[in-house]
This record gives C-alpha cells, structure tokens and sequence, in this order.
C-alpha cells in the first residue's frame, strides 16, 4: 500500500533533487510493483535511494540489512535530520539498547530499521516480525550472501529464511560489485520468484586507470600527487605503512594523515572530517577507509601494494571522480608485489589447529564457561589480547574471521556511540522522586531542561557539559546517572567507542570447532583466483584497463576507454580509435588464418592511409598482439 505522495515528490522534498541517475527510477519503479529486484550500481552509484525512496513511498517499514555499521549509523542519522524516523540494531549494542530500538520501531512509526545479518535471526527480532508492518526487505552488499563473493558471510546466507514469515514482501539486493556468477547466485540464494536485474554499466568515463610498475613506489606516489590537483586516497596494506607515507608526505610538503582501524573513533572522525573539508588533502589509509565517506572530488587513488582482488580494487579506485570530472587510478606495483600478496593469502589461512587455538583463547579471554556467553558483547582489543596469550595480530585477525564466518562469533569495527539516556519513570513518578531525593533533583532539571523527547526515544547526552553546568566532575555526574539507573529513574547507556566481539551462539570447547571445507580449502583456492585475475590485470600491456575491469563483471560490451595507460600508448601511435578499430577489423581476422608481409597488410587495408596501417602494425608487434616471424611476416598472437 502506498502513503499517496509519488517518488518524484519524495525525491524532491527529501533530497532536492528534481531527476534520478540512470537505472535509479527502473529499479524503484520495480521495487513498488512487487518484484524481486537485484540492482548492481557502481560504488557512487546512489544505492542507498533505491530503497530510501520507495521506503518512503510505501505505507510501512523498510527492513535494511547490511554488515557495514558505521555505514547504517550515518544513514540513521542522516535519516532523522531530514525528518524520517529511522533506527539501527547491531552487534555490540547492549541488551537494553536493543529494547529500546525494537519498542521505537514497534510503538512508533519508524519507516526504516537497519539490522546487521547476525541480529536478523535472533529469535526475539523472529517474534517480533509478524507484528512489523514490513512492506519491504532491502539487502546490502549483497554480494556477501554469494560463497563465490570476495566477502562472503555466512548469516546472509539466513535472509531467506525471515521471507516465510513475510509472504508476498520484495527484496531488493544491492551491490557494487558481483560477478555474473555471483549476480546469478544472490538471486538463488534470496529466492527470487524470477530473475530480474537493473545494471548500470560499469563504465567510467572521467576515470583514468593507470598501472605502473615502478621499484621507487615513494618518489614516483610524490609525482602523482604534485601533479594532479585535490584530494587524493593513497591505499596501503598495513597500518604501519599508513604512517610512514603520511610522514613521507608531509616532509615534503604535502598535507596529509593516516587512516587506520586500530585508531580510537574520535581520531578516526578528526582525521575524516579534516579530509572531507579539504584541510587534508592525501589520505593514506588501508581499505578501513572510504566505505560509506561520501567525497565526490576526490581527483586521484593510488594503490601501493597490489590489491586481493579485482572486486576490492573497482571498488576502491571506483572512489576517485565520482563528480564524473577527470580524475585517476593508479596502481603502483613491482614483482615482488606479486609474491607478497600470495604469502598474504597463505596468512589469511591459519591452520583449522591455531583457529582453534585462538577460539580457546577467547573464551578464556572474558572468562566464558561452555555453553554461556550467546548474544554477549564485550569490547575487543587486539593489541592487549597478543600481548596476554603471545600471538601473532595477523593470526589472531584471521582466525577470528574464519570463527565468524562459521557463525561462533561476530566483529565489530570501533564505532563511537555517544552516552545515552532515557526516562523510564513515569512523569509523576520521577516528581515524587525530585521531592524525596533533593540531592538529585538539579541534575534531573538540567537534563530535561537540555534535552528534548527523553521520555519517548535515548536522547544523546555530553557528562562533560552536564558537569559544566552544574559545577562538578564528569566522573560525579556518571556515578549519578548510574545510581539514579539503579533505582529505574532512566536508562544510561554510556559512550563505547571500541571494537566489540559478539558471541552469535554459545560457546562450545575447542576441539569441537568445526572448520567446513567450504570456509577453508574452497575459499582458499577461490582467493587464488581471484587474486590471480588481479594479478593478469596489473601484468597486461595489451588490453585497455577499463575494459579488462569491466569483461571481469560480465559487462563485454564496452569499448576502449582511451585514457588509460595501454590506450594512451597506443594513441601515441598517432592514431584515433576510429582508425585503430578500422585497422584491426581488416588485419585480425586474416592474420588469424595466416601470415602476411607489412606490404600485404597495407593492400589489404586498401582504403586506409599506408602510414596508418604501419603505425597500427607496429603498436601491435610492440605490445605482442602481432608476432613477427623469422621471415618476416605478422601472424595474430591471440588465438
């Protein structure tokens, strides 16, 4: 059922905007006639309004799913600032918080609630499902419901599931980067009732690709950044090297900082805000940077370390130029690159013993007896949990993934959530409370003096301006709110700002920690080949980059971008793409068959100027699409 105002309103009165991007529209419009619909958008893409705007058109909740919780935060946020009530539940988050969002979503009239995959299926979110007025299901980065995805999870894997207690109810799936394997699995995997994908291609006009193999990686970054004007993203492969190229930078004069998830979330907002406005203009990150940060000038990305992936490098690069201006991607990489991203591979892997190990090592960490801990979330640092048992951060940080993977446990990056409150005593209750504990009284005043609807929805609180304004301690005004807890004047729910590790499921001993083939010695091979195509992609002088990274998502129906590095070169030959094309429609399909001279060549592109015909042949011997032969004939090199 629909609230009667139309898309175009909607789009307008929340966004101000008067059209949509391609294939937008297709997919809304698709979503609002009830149909199963995979929309695969370009990172930038606009994913987030496919399921916004009809969310907004719909008369009732829009049920979005994702893994990404700094991402589902912010759009939360910037939901309520335009009006629309909207909540989130996650990992991490505390049994009453949990409460607090499902009674809003449940006695309110929140139009969107964003759940991580894990809390979809605990039962008291199943209970509460037929109760929701849900008219749509949105999926996220729906490629991690794919085994053949290169982030495959397997709660997504339970989706499906929750569409028997919604009979009828459509799924829209996003995500900016599948495969045409993929793209064919999330379908199954979803259940649709038919096939139905809008795909917006892949080509990026304004995006230069460019590779370069280079030894002296910091000398040659320097040139790129100097040359190229505004911001910028350098991405590394360790935190350590986040540092060490800032610093780099920095000493020669370029504004720049590092990006890391092992920095607190106050750093990580300083550092994002700074880059964001422009005061910094290079970024030096791992891939913990740039997922949700909405920076359409960004002019320049470059890779230092060779990326696992081709879907994790379109991605990242995929963050430069979204303004649709001229910007660049470059990859900077040597040989031994190659053999580093292998070993990193073999790492990613620990053996099924050490996995278990460490999940041994974690429950004794906080102390869990088998079959406790469920639903339990407990701050995580990995830095202090190496140094107790004495293991290595990289082991420890893969097995943890493979555990959660299998659905033992759940991690969380470090998000900042502000200290929160909420009354739960009734208005004439807490006066009598005022009345009978005067010593209470001025900080209950100043709290609803400061903050608006506390006794509807948590309001975010500051115990430090509390404290200015009533001439005490932040650490006074936090044993207050704890006492007046205590006694069922209100909730607190104090500042978390660290990673946090759930516990999906009880904790069970060691040696019965399963680790299935498909999650080791199938994934495994499959991070091979993966990496073996990026691998193909950074190696290749022969092909336009852009087309390469386009064929690799099943799109083959793009032409030759023209400004990348391969087609650069060959447009030094002095020839258009036109008269390139021509040349190679006339000569490949011969050459195939047979040999020819350079004069037999020339004949047979008799309505093409001779020079160009031997510009084109000798760009092709040079790049090894045409062998030479001892007698001095061509012949096609790719069969």
């Amino acid at each position: 059922m629909s609230t009667g105002i139309s898309i175009h309103e909607v789009l307008a009165r929340y966004w101000g905007y008067s059209s949509f991007r391609p294939v937008q529209e297709d997919i809304i419009n698709s979503v609002l006639e009830g149909k199963d619909t995979l929309a695969l958008l370009p990172t930038g893409g606009g994913k987030s309004l496919c399921f916004q705007v009809p969310g907004l058109v719909l008369d009732g909740l829009t049920l979005v799913i994702t893994p990404l919780i700094a991402l589902m935060k912010d759009q939360v946020e910037n939901l309520k600032k335009s009006g629309i009530s909207a909540e989130a539940i996650y990992s991490g988050m505390s049994l009453r918080e949990i409460e607090l969002a499902i009674n809003h979503v449940y006695h309110g009239s929140a139009k969107f609630l964003y759940l991580s995959p894990e809390r979809l299926l605990t039962q008291r979110f199943l209970d509460l499902i037929p109760q929701l007025n849900i008219r749509l299901i949105a999926v996220d980065e729906a490629h991690c419901i794919s085994q053949w995805g290169y982030d495959f999870r397997p709660p997504y894997l339970r989706i499906a599931e929750i569409r028997q207690l919604l009979p009828g109810i459509p799924v829209l799936a996003l995500t900016a980067t599948a495969t045409k394997m993929v793209v064919n699995d999330i379908q199954l995997k979803l259940g649709f009732k038919q096939n139905n994908v809008f795909e917006k291609s892949f080509e990026r006009h304004n995006l230069a690709y460019v590779v370069i193999k280079e030894e002296n990686k910091h000398a040659r970054l320097l040139k790129i950044i100097i040359k190229v004007p505004g911001t910028g993203i350098v991405y590394v492969r360790n935190r350590r090297k986040t540092r060490e190229i800032a610093e780099f930078l920095i000493k020669r004069g370029i504004s720049a900082d590092f990006y890391h998830a092992g920095l607190t979330s106050v750093e990580r907002t300083k550092k994002q805000d700074s880059w964001k406005s422009g005061r910094c203009k290079i970024m030096v990150s791992t891939n913990a940077f740039g997922m949700g940060i909405d920076k359409s000038d960004v002019r320049v990305v470059v890779h230092l370390d060779l990326p696992e992936s081709i879907e994790a490098y379109f991605q990242e690069a995929g963050r430069a130029g979204r303004d649709e201006k001229k910007s660049y991607a470059v990859l900077l990489y040597e040989d031994s690159d190659i053999l580093d991203a292998r070993h990193n591979i073999e790492l990613t892997y620990p053996e099924p013993d050490t996995i278990r190990l460490v999940y041994q090592a974690i429950g004794n960490y906080y102390a869990l007896a088998p079959g406790t801990g469920r639903d339990m979330a407990f701050d995580f640092e990995l830095t202090e949990f190496c140094s107790r048992y004495n293991l290595k951060p990289v082991t420890v940080y893969n097995s943890l993934k493979f555990i959660e993977r299998e659905g033992f446990i759940t991690l969380s990056e470090a998000v900042d959530t502000p200290s929160r409150i909420i009354f739960d005593a009734r208005k004439e209750d807490l006066y009598r409370f005022q009345v009978e504990n005067a010593h209470y009284d001025p900080l209950i005043k100043t709290i609803l003096r400061s903050y608006g609807g506390v006794f509807t929805e948590p309001a975010s609180i500051s115990e430090a301006e509390l404290a200015r304004r009533l001439t005490t301690t932040p650490e006074e005004i936090e044993k207050a709110l704890n006492y007046l807890m205590t006694r069922e004047i209100l909730t607190y729910l104090p500042r978390r700002n660290k990673p946090q590790l759930t516990f999906s499921s009880e904790l069970i001993k060691a040696a019965d920690l399963r680790i299935s083939p498909e999650n080791y010695a199938d994934r495994k091979k499959d991070a091979f080949r993966r990496l073996d195509a990026m691998i193909a992609y950074v190696s290749s002088t022969k092909n336009c980059r852009s087309k390469m990274l386009i064929s690799y998502f099943g799109q083959t129906d793009s032409k030759n971008c023209g400004i990348c590095d391969v087609c650069l070169e060959r447009n030094r030959a002095g020839l258009s793409e036109l008269d390139f094309n021509n040349i190679i429609e006339v000569i490949k399909p011969i050459l195939e068959q047979q040999s020819l001279s350079m004069e037999g060549l020339v004949v047979a592109c008799r309505n093409i100027n001779e020079e160009k015909v031997i510009k084109a042949v000798t760009w092709l011997v040079d790049n090894d699409k045409i062998d030479m032969l001892e007698d001095g004939t061509f012949q096609w090199a790719e069969i």
